[in-house]
């Protein structure tokens, strides 16, 4: 096996939509979306921020966002994406590997991504080290998204040995 050949991961998150009036807050890509309804989950719910964590764990091998900051670790409810992204490139990178981009798509209807894209990939990617970028989709009405009941997140990251 060639040592300097990039690894390739793959990795998503799902959150649905809180209960409006929850008082639960969008957090997305490290960003507070203001007037947005928020997401249920264990943590801050960033969808953009959990699936680059997957797909980053993917890339290296080591698993996934469960094992690490599972529903089963409180030490991590409540933790912000970007906390929890800090942590997953730390252990990346403590695995011996550099991170080489990320790239993250949001599914759903809402928010619009467009209109904060580039302070959004200026975040992530000043938390990553490494360049991240971000785009947008819609399902034309489909599934759980285009039903307005939540948002999806879909990463891809390419990590090399060092």
């Amino acid at each position: 096996m060639n040592p300097v050949v990039p690894r390739v991961g793959i990795g998503t998150d799902i959150h649905a939509f809180a209960a409006a009036g929850s008082g639960r807050e969008l957090w997305l890509a490290g960003l507070l979306w203001e007037g947005e309804v928020g997401l249920e989950g264990h943590s801050d719910a960033d969808v953009v921020a959990h699936a680059a964590c997957n797909a980053l764990f993917s890339a290296a091998g080591l698993g996934d966002l469960g094992q690490h900051f599972g529903t089963g670790r409180p030490e991590w409810a409540g933790a912000s994406g970007v906390t929890l992204l800090t942590e997953a490139c730390r252990i990346v990178r403590e695995a011996g590997f550099e991170i080489g981009n990320v790239a993250v798509q949001v599914v759903g209807t809402r928010p619009k991504v467009g209109r904060r894209r580039a302070e959004a990939e200026a975040r992530m990617s000043e938390v990553v080290g490494a360049p991240v970028s971000i785009s947008g989709a819609t399902t034309d009405g489909l599934g759980f998204p285009g039903r307005e009941e939540g948002v999806l997140g879909i990463a891809t990251a390419l990590v090399y040995p060092r």
